[in-house]
């Protein structure tokens, strides 16, 4: 299993080299194909007082400003109710205290992915795969050799590339099971996205079976932006974990066969309607019914 996480690269760059699987992340911040949205971004949760400067003050718009607008004024009204003995004031009280503060703690996992972007030198990716280059794939390395070849490539432009942190660890070795748990948790609580956890082989199979290919694993902060400020509350958390993620599952190996089989043919040379024929064909899967925060 092979284990990375972008995020952090851009504060660490621990690496360890052991076993056979392998898990790697790409959190949000290092993706450079929004550069609009992240400026949209940063201009929305710019500070008021301070023009130009990003991630100073709680977001005036959208669902956090209207919480942190309307509910210290609920909860003044509820602490009165409350000290005057009103049935059902304490708990709608506490209740309403945890949704303040839950909206904050949203701003705050939001802003770590909001910076100035005024020109391609701002962007900062950290890449994992490298997919094709001219006459050729790559889908029959090891995600090792991916991290290292990209950690070489990052060397030769440390301004815009960073080179993802990621380390294999052997599954049946508990101590390093164990290792990569406490070096998810550390990233996670510093701020991090999380981790993306893969099998060792860039295409696994199990027989004529594919495997999934990557799952990610996000950390309980970051998951606010997925599920919403309130997705811990006592009731939400419970729903969530009841969802069926069979049909997302089949969907991703889906689209990953299809987007596999769309490079090969784009790298051979083959008519570009054969190519278009697997581009149409992840297109018409995202067009199914599945929720896309699973």
């Amino acid at each position: 299993m092979l284990v990375d996480h972008a995020a952090a690269a851009r504060r660490a760059g621990a690496r360890h080299d052991a076993g056979q699987q392998h898990a790697t992340g790409d959190p949000l911040a290092t993706r450079p194909f929004r550069p609009v949205p992240v400026e949209i971004a940063r201009r929305r949760h710019a500070d008021p007082q301070r023009p130009g400067k990003s991630g100073t003050t709680i977001a005036r718009a959208g669902p956090v400003a209207a919480a942190t607008a309307a509910l210290p004024q609920a909860e003044t009204a509820l602490a009165a109710a409350a000290a005057r003995g009103l049935a059902g004031a304490d708990a709608l009280l506490a209740r309403t205290s945890a949704r303040r503060a839950a909206a904050i703690d949203y701003a705050d996992a939001y802003r770590r992915y909001c910076w100035p972007v005024q020109s391609l030198d701002d962007l900062k990716l950290a890449p994992f795969h490298l997919l094709a280059t001219e006459g050729r794939t790559y889908f029959d390395r090891d995600h090792a050799w991916h991290m290292e070849t990209l950690r070489a490539l990052s060397l030769a432009d440390p301004g815009l590339l960073r080179a993802t942190p990621y380390r294999v660890v052997q599954l049946a070795d508990l101590p390093e099971v164990e290792a990569a748990i406490d070096w998810w948790t550390n990233l996670t609580a510093g701020g991090g996205e999380g981790m993306v956890v893969k099998p060792y082989d860039f295409i696994p199979t199990t027989g004529r079976s594919l495997i999934q290919p990557a799952l990610k694993c996000r950390g309980r902060e970051y998951l606010r932006i997925i599920y919403g400020p309130d997705y811990l509350l006592p009731g939400n958390l419970e729903r969530l974990r009841q969802r069926n993620v069979k049909a997302k599952r089949n969907l991703a190996l889906r689209e990953f066969a299809l987007g596999v089989e769309g490079l090969e043919r784009f790298v051979a040379g083959q008519p570009l309607r054969r190519v278009h024929q697997c581009v149409f064909g992840v297109l018409a899967l995202e067009s199914e019914a599945v929720d896309p925060r699973l």
